[in-house]
């Protein structure tokens, strides 16, 4: 008879009830060498999200991402709307690394690197064990009825919850608008900044509701990543898996007898305690194998060591291994797919360090006015034209004048001639360029414009000069 195994699994997801309703996990607090490890990264990834916007590098941001006024500052490097392709490539690489990454190490991020696990796992899973206890206190809790104690608990810690999500969402919008906006509106008080306070307390109800309600349900429903994991992973991808051949055996799992020899009985080394199930913090059972709702975070490795440890079999049943290295034995190799991608992101690297390289501090653009055609002043020709000047820089530059460097001709600006632009900022104006009519030898012919500060060449740009069609 043909044993074909069970994927019932598959079917449903342990955050949903069989009514359709929400299923809440709660997970054991895990512990072990590799709980240890997350901790001591996931406090150190936290340090930096929370300081980033307020750690300044030559008087830049060190992130921002101020969407409403286009502003972007990455590790201190300005970037402006006229910079988006570089942001777009950086995007670009970002995805490819990603993908390589998940490749090679599967969801490894989710359960080390993302803000949601970190915050999630880290901040205020811990705070409630800390107020409501571990599994089985919180299951007793969450069926006992509302008495004092009940409220007690569960009034401290949503007021906990919302205080955190009330801070993150400061942090938050200090990406969006910048640190000193934000220290600036804090001083000014709530009352002169009704429309930011709303948005921060929409803000802080979404991380709330996200922490205290909606939780893994990000990682299994919300997230695209891990959907990206069923496209991505194949059998030398390194993920967090329980090894069948060694924890079935020749006749499956068996529950711990320590009177009889397990080694002779041909059962496996799984004693089907389920305790990888119990710290799951999306409530899989790892030994189905890799599924959706995984997110490597290693809590079913420390519990499963920690089982083996206790009743003297080796450590290890659940590890960070590829499908070929338990049925096979194979170790980890890079595989064709994986040195292609390398490739990819190697040349897209090099693409993006070329651009920063050749990126000027200060943008120039000068455009025709449009719908106006040339004037002839005597033996000169006129066009009208805009310009815009982007300063990217945190320095002011107070100078600011232009020449004609091809052909020979001048530059009147109209309005104010001393031009002045500040710091990370922008300045439009009008200028009129006049050739002489004996170097005007197209109806439209290209001219070279040189920007200077204090003297000094600091961009050059070009635009197109109209002239008569016909010539002496």
């Amino acid at each position: 008879m043909l044993n074909i195994p069970d994927e019932s699994f598959r079917d449903s997801i342990a955050t949903i009830n069989e009514e359709g309703k929400r299923n809440f996990i709660f997970p054991k607090k895990p512990s072990g060498k590799y709980y240890d490890k997350r901790k001591l990264l996931s406090y150190f990834l936290l340090a930096f999200l929370l300081s980033a916007p307020f750690i300044k590098i030559n008087g830049n941001q060190l992130l921002l991402f101020n969407v409403l006024e286009r502003k972007f500052s990455i590790f201190g490097f300005p970037f402006w709307p006229q910079d988006f392709y570089i942001f777009v490539l950086s995007m670009i690489i970002g995805v490819v690394g990603l993908t390589l990454f998940t490749v090679a190490f599967g969801r490894i991020f989710c359960g080390w690197f993302c803000p949601q696990t970190i915050f999630m796992e880290m901040v205020f899973r811990r705070i409630e064990y800390w107020i409501d206890g571990d599994r089985g206190a919180q299951m007793r809790l969450a069926k006992q009825e509302w008495n004092a104690e009940k409220i007690r608990k569960r009034l401290t810690k949503w007021t906990v919850f919302f205080i955190i999500s009330f801070l993150i969402a400061n942090v938050f919008l200090a990406y969006l608008i910048g640190s000193d906006k934000l220290l600036e509106y804090i001083e000014e008080g709530p009352r002169e900044n009704i429309s930011t306070l709303i948005a921060l307390l929409i803000f802080t109800g979404v991380f709330y509701f996200v922490f205290a309600w909606f939780r893994e349900q990000v990682c299994i429903i919300a997230c695209p990543y891990g959907r990206m994991q069923g496209v991505l992973l194949d059998n030398k991808s390194i993920n967090v898996a329980y090894d069948h051949v060694r924890g079935e055996g020749e006749k499956g799992r068996a529950k711990w007898d320590k009177r009889e020899d397990r080694a002779a009985s041909g059962k496996g080394d799984c004693i089907d305690c389920k305790q990888c199930i119990v710290v799951c913090p999306t409530g899989i059972d790892i030994r189905n194998g890799t599924q959706l709702e995984c997110i490597n975070c290693t809590a079913c490795i420390d519990e499963c060591d920690t089982i083996m440890d206790k009743v003297g079999l080796p450590k290890g049943l659940i590890r960070y291994a590829s499908e070929d290295e338990i049925v096979k034995k194979e170790k980890f190799k890079l595989t064709t797919r994986m040195k292609g991608y390398i490739a990819v992101l190697t040349i897209l690297i090099g693409i993006l360090i070329g651009l920063l390289f050749l990126r000027n501090d200060v943008e120039a653009n000068v455009f025709r006015l449009p719908g106006q055609l040339y004037e002839q002043k005597g033996n000169v020709i006129s066009n009208v034209f805009t310009f815009k000047i982007v300063n990217k820089t945190v320095k002011d530059f107070e100078n600011i004048s232009f020449k004609l460097e091809k052909p020979e001709g001048i530059i009147r600006l109209v309005g104010n001639k001393h031009i002045v632009v500040k710091k990370e900022d922008l300045y439009q104006g009008t200028l009129f360029i006049e050739i002489p009519t004996s170097k005007v030898k197209k109806d439209k012919m290209k001219v070279k414009i040189g920007v200077y500060n204090d003297g000094k060449l600091i961009e050059t740009t070009t635009t197109t000069f109209l002239g008569p069609r016909s010539f002496n």
